[in-house]
């Protein structure tokens, strides 16, 4: 990516190595790392797997629904040992592909990903796959995340039991 980059000249490649650098940070346990990629007025959800992908959680059932504010209490309290459902760290492995870029709406681009989550902790590995719908913008010359949005492809989480780390 270039220093005079705009979001109507990156590229597809240049959002895989955003969203690739994002993946790898949620696999090695830099939250506080990961947390910097979203902007000051981001907004992170995992809507429940019965509702409209593009519902608002403002009146239906979501899974996540953090404002920036939230979602850095979340990473801290993930990174502490009392946070014992993910202490130890369960490991997790994320696998991003089928990038597509969406739209261009002003300084703005909408991408869509499908994503394979695999976690394992105490002998016990669970999959989590589905769709990441992002808003992403470029501050001070790189790419950071307004919105991120993970949609479950599953029927429910019976299996799982919870989503407890980082989709």
């Amino acid at each position: 990516m270039t220093a005079t980059a705009t979001a109507q000249t990156l590229t597809r490649a240049d959002v895989e190595d955003f969203l690739f650098l994002e993946a790898d940070l949620i696999d090695a346990w830099k939250l506080p790392e990961w947390l910097e990629l979203f902007t000051d007025d981001a907004h992170y959800f995992v809507p429940s797997t019965d509702v409209d992908p593009e519902a608002s959680p403002e009146n239906n059932l979501f899974y996540i629904a953090d404002d920036r504010f939230r979602l850095g209490e979340r990473v801290k309290r993930l990174m502490k040992r009392t946070a014992h459902v993910e202490f130890p760290h369960s490991k997790i492995r994320h696998i991003v592909g089928n990038v597509r870029i969406l739209e261009r709406i002003g300084g703005e681009l909408k991408v869509s990903t499908a994503f394979i989550a695999h976690r394992t902790k105490n002998a016990v590995t669970d999959v989590y796959f589905g769709t990441g719908i992002y808003r992403l913008v470029l501050r001070d010359g790189k790419l950071a995340i307004r919105e991120k949005r993970s949609v479950l492809a599953s029927d429910g989480l019976r299996q799982q039991g919870r989503v407890s780390f980082i989709l």
